[in-house]
């Protein structure tokens, strides 16, 4: 294993490895240093990944419990296998995280294992020796965060890397966040048989997308069991042996309310993870949000350090992570890369899924632009009645004088697959108008999309 290197990365989740692997595509020497047992971050081991096998795995167990009847399929006697449950989510983890080792030795990438710390610009000390690189760049993701006085132990207050991992399913959980990790998990534990309350500051769930869509989600998950208790905040959980106490007050100010759980679930966010790094010796700088302050290059304040990812400002997506780190692999190899910060897709993979992409309809409303809107419901889609999934709609926002897509907002079935589509549209500038003469095949849920852009010309043709 060589000492010198091109680039070193710091941090192998998926902003870490894909920018290790595309800089070896192009013929640099690299090395990746993660401090984990297994490669591919919080997303593969204890995030994205082993969350999206919870959520497969318990809703085939609700749908069997709940939904197969009404389609002929009797299912009498469905019962719940936690472990086994969790055993499969082990196995998804494992095959990708093995994955990545399997590329990394495809592509010579060097994985330095231990924790990584910038003693100087090209220098990376890991396990005490240190190896010298032309570039370093700084992978290394986020971490979760609580609120004041409340302490994360995940066994009775967990982060979302304790809900993965709960042995049994509790009677009650409180999630306190209604974004969409507080969601996502929120979602599998009450599948699973949890009374789930969601405490949420802000007056609606979802914060940041569109009005409409929040709305329409809120009200199908309230359906679905989950209780809501918003505009409210958490002032104090003490875990005790068998279950946490809460103090819940108005965030307006007004009496305050006391409710036990037996699980807590903190999803109030994560704040990027540069403890450790040795930053401040080498003058990295960083912003008020504690994020690495980088150039349009990703370079740092000090020459040759980079940062990608949740450690940099924009939203904490993988996909955004992985885009970055290809595009400064190609910038150090001397190509020009692009990334479009305005259309870097969202989802929500709870049932029905919820997607978005471009701006939301306050947004544009704020700017003064002017749009056309387009809206088709799943119910009038024949694809969608076939499958029994009928909730939600797709809304498209075009500009009133070009029909320039502007944003496109899904909730229904798969519409984390959907959202692609507006996504390539949007990349090349593309109109409701082309959305709607592209020929869609049938029956296909996509073909709500395509109604839903002739509905911005007033012509859907099934509803």
């Amino acid at each position: 294993m060589a000492d010198k290197y091109d680039v070193i990365v710091i941090g192998a989740g998926p902003g870490g490895y894909v920018c290790a692997i595309r800089c070896a595509q192009l013929g640099m020497k690299v090395a990746c240093v993660e401090k984990r047992e297994t490669l591919g971050g919080t997303c593969l081991n204890v995030g994205c990944i082993p969350s999206k096998a919870l959520l497969s795995a318990s809703e085939k167990y609700d749908e069997a419990r709940h939904h197969f009847q009404h389609m002929g399929i009797k299912t009498e006697g469905v019962e719940l296998d936690l472990g086994a449950m969790m055993k499969f989510k082990d196995e998804v983890v494992e095959a990708n995280t093995k994955g990545i080792e399997f590329l990394f030795k495809k592509n010579k990438v060097d994985h330095l294992k231990g924790a990584g710390e910038i003693v100087a610009a090209g220098k990376v000390s890991v396990g005490g020796k240190v190896y010298e690189t032309s570039n370093i760049i700084i992978a290394t993701g986020s971490d979760v965060i609580s609120l004041p006085g409340i302490e994360i132990d995940e066994k009775k207050i967990v982060s979302s890397t304790g809900a993965l991992e709960l042995g049994k399913v509790p009677k009650s959980i409180v999630v306190i966040g209604g974004g969409v990790i507080g969601l996502e998990m929120g979602t599998v534990w009450r599948r699973l048989g949890a009374k789930v309350t969601v405490v949420e500051f802000m007056d609606n769930i979802l914060p940041g997308m569109d009005g409409e869509i929040r709305k329409e989600a809120l009200k199908i998950f309230k359906k679905q069991g989950i209780e809501f208790k918003l505009s409210s905040k958490v002032t104090k959980a003490v875990a005790t042996k068998n279950d946490v106490a809460l103090k819940i007050e108005p965030a307006g100010g007004g009496a305050a309310e006391n409710i036990v759980a037996d699980i807590v679930l903190m999803a109030v966010g994560r704040k990027p993870y540069t403890q450790g790094l040795g930053l401040d010796k080498v003058g990295v700088a960083l912003d008020e949000r504690g994020r690495v302050k980088v150039d349009e290059f990703f370079e740092s304040s000090v020459e040759g350090i980079y940062a990608i990812g949740d450690v940099i400002a924009g939203p904490m997506l993988a996909h955004k992570a992985e885009d970055e780190g290809v595009v400064l692999a190609e910038m150090l190899a001397g190509q020009s890369g692009h990334i479009n910060y305005d259309l870097i897709p969202g989802v929500v993979y709870t049932w029905p899924e919820v997607a978005a992409v471009g701006k939301t309809e306050e947004q544009l409303k704020e700017a003064g632009v002017k749009y056309n809107t387009g809206k088709f419901p799943f119910m009038a889609n024949g694809r969608a009645r076939a499958m029994g999934m009928t909730e939600g709609f797709v809304k498209i926002l075009a500009d009133a004088a070009t029909d320039r897509v502007l944003g496109v907002h899904m909730i229904g079935p798969n519409v984390g697959e959907l959202i692609s589509e507006a996504v390539t549209v949007m990349e090349f500038d593309g109109s409701a108008e082309d959305i709607a003469r592209t020929c869609h095949a049938h029956p296909t849920l996509t073909e709500v999309t395509k109604e839903a852009a002739l509905a911005v010309h007033k012509r859907p043709i099934h509803i």
